[in-house]
């Protein structure tokens, strides 16, 4: 392929099927496809079709095959129980090769789901990969997870089995999950009649005879199985992301498009090698985890890390730094929340200082917007290229990015620089109109999407049009603001919903955390829209102030809210903040805006599910009061 983007982004639009043609040379076919681009069913497009493949079998047996047999695969590394565990190439495949024969033992075929509820363990990258082995259907589901959660997921999956561990280490306390596993087979209608549960040694859990396996038991019987071929339209995984309706939506990936894209995915996006170490600090129950620690480094035959740990705590915040140091990590891809952790916990980068980072050459930001602040600070303490980027647990993989691997451009900080080839990125207003450069919009995909993206919902084809397609026909809603520069480079504000309308103006509360983000003594940050009598709305900031800092908390506001003023203008009203102890967030790192939205206006609402700790909203209920939120309307 052509090298410069310019060229490569071009053809990639004029010309897909050529271009993803070419790409999937990369992968082993068994049979090669008939169509590269079936459009026969618009709006629902799918890629390779009549193709045949595996890919585990792409992801393990063909490493070993073409010489990689004794190269580290996976590198397990928990802090929180002081282990680390390397396996090589043949070590996985065989590991893999024999819990796929435990699956098959108990009735497990070609086109069954299997929910995996697990910790960061090798047994959960395992049983991902086992399922890909047979044609299963993996569905996982973040470990810890409340059991009416995963009660929900259970019954729009059906899943002929369940593979769990006794419990989940987090700093300072195990959290168990068999009585949240068992609490969800009982609110369940399409409850399995087989578990399969790790026993770890931090907590011992009670197995329910005649359903619950033990997974060292079940291995020590089973017998090794091979790949089983499967069309490249069949699923391959089902991830559920929270709907509005309450009711999770349940993403589809297919086998082919997700090969194909992810392995052209870590070479011309992330610039890196095959046999060169990746490290996506993220959890396998999240789409990152899917992509980034499981199936792209290793279908590119790469090495890949599971860290069972945090940015700060585990033991401190110069955790990353040990692990990259350690393993030789050439790249790492992580959340910005966990720099803003690092950051307010290390201000100066001492931790940086102890360890050596030789190899290290690039580290990728994606899960919600990087502030400019957090972006230079990683960059003055790393000093290699940080790079934000941007995509959705529906797209699996990016979709505005610096695509290092073919050209590196100048970053813009706030910027997650320019659409990947595949994307044809838009900017749209309500009418449907794509407006002029520089101006907010909504942000758009038109059709048909690249591989590797969802080709619908799980048994929901119309849901995913509802969602995703009906709003601008022709296009995918991303659900996410913001606009186009000059030099086409890409500036995600905000979800749709951030918007605010502030007497009749249209502010991004993304612009104003940036400059919040800005202040010295700022950590991270959010901004909200407040129901306003005479505006229609009013932002209101929530700041965290980093380590050590003990000025006055009223100083710091009045601080922030003339450098609003003086940066954005008096046009954006923000004239009210508050200084909280921490932000509610999922576990995946994102702020939970929408519910602070509703507690500052009075609204009822309802605990995330994913929410890292439901007590956070006991304080920030505290904080608002204290500014007389929620304000009598009407």
């Amino acid at each position: 392929m052509p090298s410069d983007y310019q060229t490569l982004y071009l053809r990639s639009l004029e010309d897909p099927e050529g271009f993803w043609a070419q790409a999937a040379g990369d992968i082993h076919w068994e049979r090669k496809w008939e169509r590269v681009l079936d459009d026969s069913r618009r709006p629902f497009y799918r890629w390779f079709a009549g193709g045949v493949l595996n890919t585990c079998h792409n992801a393990l047996d063909r490493h070993v095959e073409a010489g990689r047999a004794e190269q580290l695969a996976l590198i397990y590394d928990s802090p929180v129980i002081g282990t680390v565990k390397r396996y090589t190439f043949r070590q996985l495949r065989d590991t893999v090769a024999r819990f796929a024969g435990v699956l098959r033992q108990q009735g497990i075929q070609k086109g069954d789901r299997v929910i995996i509820y697990m910790p960061m363990v090798p047994e959960a990258v395992v049983a991902m990969l086992a399922c890909a082995r047979i044609g299963a259907i993996h569905s996982v589901v973040f470990g810890g997870f409340a059991g009416n959660e995963l009660a929900k997921r259970i019954n729009d999956a059906e899943p002929k089995l369940i593979v769990s561990a006794s419990c989940g280490i987090e700093p300072g306390r195990v959290i168990e999950y068999k009585p949240l596993l068992d609490e969800a087979l009982a609110l369940s209608t399409a409850a399995p009649s087989r578990c399969i549960i790790l026993q770890r040694a931090q907590a011992k859990a009670a197995l329910t005879p005649g359903r619950d396996l033990d997974w060292d038991e079940a291995m020590a019987n089973a017998t090794p199985v091979d790949c089983v071929p499967v069309a490249a339209t069949d699923p391959l995984y089902i991830l559920y992301t929270s709907g509005s309706t309450g009711i999770p939506k349940g993403v589809v990936r297919d086998h082919g498009g997700h090969a194909v894209a992810l392995k052209w995915s870590m070479r011309n996006i992330f610039g890196v090698a095959p046999g060169e170490v990746f490290w996506a600090a993220s959890d396998v129950g999240w789409v990152v985890g899917h992509s980034y620690i499981v199936y792209a480094p290793l279908l590119h035959g790469c090495t890949t890390i599971l860290y069972e740990g945090k940015p700060v705590g585990t033991p401190d915040p110069g955790a990353f730094w040990r692990v990259v140091s350690e393993h030789g990590v050439c790249t790492l891809f992580t959340a910005p929340t966990a720099f803003r952790a690092i950051k307010r916990d290390d201000p100066n980068g001492e931790h940086v200082k102890r360890y050596s980072r030789d190899k290290f050459r690039a580290l990728f930001l994606a899960g919600e917007r990087c502030d400019p602040d957090t972006l230079l600070w990683a960059q003055r303490q790393l000093n290699v290229p940080v790079i934000d980027h941007w995509w959705q647990t529906e797209t699996g993989w990016p979709i505005v990015a610096n695509p290092i691997g073919i050209e590196k451009f100048p970053v813009k900080p706030g910027s997650a620089t320019k659409p990947v080839p595949g994307y044809d990125v838009r900017v749209l207003n309500s009418e449907g109109k794509e407006v002029s450069a520089g101006t907010i919009g909504s942000i758009v995909i038109k059709l048909p999407l690249p591989p590797g993206t969802l080709p619908t919902m799980w048994n929901n084809d119309q849901g995913y049009k509802k969602y995703y397609l009906d709003p601008y026909p022709g296009y995918y809603l991303s659900g996410d603001a913001g606009y186009k520069d000059e030099d086409g480079y890409v500036w995600i504000m905000s979800r749709i919903d951030d918007i605010i309308n502030v007497a009749g103006h249209r502010l991004s509360t993304g612009a104003m955390e940036e400059v919040l983000a800005s202040h010295p003594d700022v950590a991270e940050c959010a901004v909200i829209g407040t129901a306003d009598e005479l505006k229609g709305e009013l932002p209101l900031g929530m700041i965290v102030l980093k380590a050590g800092v003990n000025r006055s908390h009223q100083q710091i506001v009045s601080e922030i809210i003339q450098l609003v003023r003086d940066k954005i203008g008096p046009v954006a009203a923000f004239k009210q903040a508050t200084v909280v102890k921490r932000l509610p967030k999922t576990r995946s790192g994102k702020i939970l805006r929408g519910t602070m939205r509703k507690i500052a206006d009075g609204q009822e609402y309802k605990v995330p599910p994913t929410i890292d700790d439901p007590a956070i909203l006991g304080e920030i209920s505290e904080s608002l009061k204290t500014l007389g939120y929620p304000k009598p309307q009407g």
